[in-house]
C-alpha cells in the first residue's frame, strides 16, 4: 500500500460520514472542518502500519477515522484558545460561526471519535480504547504546558521537547501502534513503531519551527516570522535564550518585550539566531530525532521493502519546505 492509496481511502471515508440532520448547528461545523484540505497523515499512518502485517483493513479504517476526527477536534478548540482566524486557508469554526458553537461542536467531535474507535473488534477494543484515552490525556497535558510556557520567558530545551512530544508527537506514535495492533504485530514491533512515530513527530514540529524563520515564503505559503512576532516558544527561541549572553541576550530580551509587529523585529531576532548558529543547531537536533526514528523503524521485524513507505514519509516530513 502506498501513501496515496491510504489517503484515497481516508478521503472517501470522511466524505461518507453520515451526520444526524438535527441540530444542524452542531454537526455542520464538524462536516465543514473535516472537509478542509489537510495532510491527513495520522489516519494514513494507521492504515499503513496495519498493512505491514495484514492486507485486511476493514477494522483499521474506523480506527484511522477516529484519530482524524480527534485530531480535528483538538484543532477546533486550539483555534478558539489561540484566537486564530484561519485554518487551512479558510475561516476557523469560531469565526465562521461563534466560539460557543466551536466549543460544543468540538465536544461532539470528541464523542464521535470514541464512537468510531469503539467499532473495533472485541479482541482489540480495550487495548485500543486505553491507548486512545492515554494519548488524548497526554495531548491535553502538552497543550497545558504550551499555555503555561507562554507566560514564561525561560524554559529549558528538555521542557520544550517534552511539551511537543506530548502535544504533537505521541499521536503519531499512537496512530502507528493502533494500526499495528489490528494487524497483530508482536510487542516489540508495537513499541518500535510507537517510538518511530514519536521521534518523527518531534522532528516534524522542530522543522515547523525552523520553517517559520528560514522557510522560503514563496514555497512556505505565507510570510515567515509569524512565531517571532507573537513571541511563540519554538525550538529556535528556546535555544537562543539558553545560549545568548551579554549584548545578544539583552537584544533578544528587548525584542521579546517589544510588541512590534514589524519586519524590523523579525530581522533583528533572525540576526541574533544567525549569530548564535541557532539555524545549524536546530538542524542538528532535527536530524538526531530523524535518526532515532530510522533506528526504531529498522528494528521492526517486517521485510525492508514493506517499511519503505514509512521511511519515505519520514523523509518527506522533515525535508519539506512548507
Amino acid at each position: 500500500m502506498t501513501l496515496s492509496n491510504a489517503l484515497t481511502i481516508i478521503n472517501r471515508e470522511i466524505q461518507s460520514i453520515e451526520y444526524p440532520q438535527n441540530p444542524s448547528g452542531l454537526y455542520d461545523p464538524i462536516a465543514y472542518l473535516l472537509s478542509l484540505k489537510g495532510k491527513k497523515i495520522r489516519p494514513a499512518l494507521t492504515l499503513l502500519a496495519c498493512n505491514l502485517y495484514s492486507g485486511e483493513l476493514n477494522e483499521a479504517i474506523p480506527v484511522a477515522l477516529a484519530w482524524e476526527i480527534f485530531h480535528n477536534f483538538t484543532l477546533m478548540h486550539d483555534d478558539v484558545m489561540d484566537k486564530a482566524d484561519l485554518r487551512r486557508g479558510h475561516a476557523t469554526v469560531h469565526k465562521k460561526w461563534n466560539e460557543n458553537t466551536a466549543i460544543l461542536s468540538g465536544d461532539a467531535m470528541l464523542i464521535l471519535s470514541y464512537i468510531y474507535m469503539a467499532k473495533s473488534s472485541p479482541q482489540h477494543l480495550k487495548i485500543l480504547l486505553d491507548l486512545f484515552s492515554d494519548t488524548a490525556a497526554k495531548i491535553c497535558e502538552g497543550q497545558q504546558f504550551d499555555m503555561e510556557y507562554e507566560q514564561q520567558t525561560f524554559i529549558s530545551e528538555n521542557d520544550y521537547i517534552e511539551m511537543i512530544r506530548l502535544k504533537t508527537a505521541v499521536m503519531l506514535g499512537a496512530c502507528l501502534k493502533s494500526g499495528a495492533i489490528i494487524g497483530k504485530a508482536n510487542a516489540d514491533d508495537l513499541q518500535n513503531l510507537y517510538e518511530f512515530g514519536v521521534s518523527i513527530g518531534i522532528a516534524f514540529q522542530i522543522k515547523d519551527d525552523w520553517l517559520d524563520v528560514y522557510g522560503d515564503p514563496r514555497i512556505f505559503g505565507k510570510k515567515t516570522g509569524g512565531d517571532i512576532l507573537c513571541n511563540k516558544k519554538t525550538f529556535l527561541l528556546v535555544t537562543a535564550l539558553e545560549t545568548a549572553k551579554n549584548e545578544d541576550r539583552e537584544a533578544l530580551l528587548y525584542w521579546l518585550g517589544n510588541p512590534s509587529q514589524s519586519d524590523e523585529k523579525i530581522n533583528a531576532i533572525r540576526t541574533i539566531y544567525d549569530k548564535l548558529s541557532v539555524k545549524e543547531k536546530t538542524q542538528t537536533v532535527l536530524q538526531s530525532y530523524y535518526q532515532q526514528a530510522m533506528s526504531a523503524l529498522e528494528k521492526v521485524s517486517v521485510e525492508t521493502a514493506k517499511k519503505k513507505v514509512l521511511e519515505d514519509i519520514a523523509g518527506k516530513l522533515i525535508e519539506r519546505e512548507y
